[in-house]
């Protein structure tokens, strides 16, 4: 081999080694549709910063995002509005699981009715959900809005069909409110619903209240936003009715005693300025993930999504985390390297 053919075939070989080391890495996740206008903003952005790693998200509802995740293990990574029980915990195939909040969201009451500028306390929700509040002139929701004309109208009520985290986050807070709620309904991602119509995903909720009369449903902030449909304020601790925002939604994590493995319910909180149905967002993750390279590309991704990624949360209806809460957290994601 002559010297000018060796020189020719050494940068042959260093214009090659990029494409090597450039090898896309795919990252499959599933979970909740709460965090999917800012996840699918976080997974754009990312990519584009590293062309190299594309991770491909499912919104099919938290409870499916458990399932895949901690079950069937056909995902990478899960993501969660309603933190894993004990149970289902311990019925995991891959241990341990880690929770890992990304952002705090608030769930809202929308309604589809001719009267706006609704506002509800949350037994008068409880009592609509258990279908002991069936009429929209009902003298309840006069309580909680009086001087408004309400119209005899039935009630139809609105709820996920699908396992939800959106549902849990509802659900505890009403529990939390109504005993009798607490008793025949209780808290979980999927729960028997007494009355109503079930929509898929926060969409499918939003899609069945802006298209049916007299609607009341549930759904995170941003997809009433985004829907243009009306949400209520709910009346919180302190006897405020609270419309959920940014700063309400923070008011309500920063009184929150957070636990090591970031299970915490922050709804209904002590407290002026707090919205009552607000809640962390987690992905769920585990150090026991046998593939490394995936393991090590969530690892970076979640460093991104708690520091530089929490611009984009704002813009979107979400509350960024806590500085505090970040520090933290990116200590214990460290353990995915």
């Amino acid at each position: 081999m002559t010297s000018r053919t060796f020189i020719r075939a050494g940068l042959a070989a260093l214009l090659m080694a990029p494409l090597a080391f450039a090898q896309t890495i795919s990252v499959s996740g599933a979970g909740g549709t709460f965090i999917y206008p800012l996840a699918s903003k976080w997974f754009h952005e990312y990519n584009v910063l590293h062309p190299n790693i594309q991770i491909n998200y499912q919104s099919i509802g938290s409870g499916g995002g458990i399932r895949q995740f901690s079950v069937e293990r056909t995902v990478d990574f899960g993501e969660t509005d309603g933190p894993m029980n004990d149970q289902q915990l311990g019925e995991a195939k891959i241990k341990p699981i880690m929770h890992l909040p990304l952002a705090l969201g608030g769930v809202v009451p929308i309604y589809n009715l001719s009267v706006h500028g609704l506002r509800f306390s949350g037994e008068t929700l409880a009592n609509i959900y258990l279908g002991k509040v069936v009429m929209w002139d009902d003298a309840a929701i006069a309580k909680d809005n009086p001087g408004v004309k309400l119209p005899a109208e039935p009630i139809n009520i609105v709820h996920r069909a699908d396992g939800s985290g959106t549902t849990y986050t509802w659900v505890d807070f009403l529990s939390k409110v109504s005993p009798d709620f607490h008793k025949k309904i209780g808290v979980g991602t999927s729960v028997t619903w007494p009355v109503g119509l079930g929509g898929k995903g926060n969409e499918g909720v939003a899609g069945l209240v802006r298209q049916t009369p007299g609607a009341i449903g549930y759904v995170e902030l941003i997809y009433a936003l985004q829907n243009k449909i009306a949400y209520a304020p709910v009346k919180n601790t302190a006897g405020e009715y609270v419309n959920a925002s940014l700063e309400t939604v923070s008011a309500a994590a920063a009184t929150a005693q957070i636990p090591a493995d970031y299970r915490v319910s922050i709804t209904n909180p002590p407290g002026k300025g707090a919205y009552p149905i607000s809640t962390f967002t987690w992905i769920l993750a585990s150090p026991a993930l046998p593939d490394q390279t995936k393991k090590k590309a969530i690892h970076d991704f979640l460093v991104w999504a708690l520091t530089k990624g929490q611009s984009y949360s704002k813009d979107l209806g979400y509350a960024p985390l806590p500085k505090k809460l970040v520090d933290r957290e990116l200590k214990d994601v460290a353990k995915l390297q």
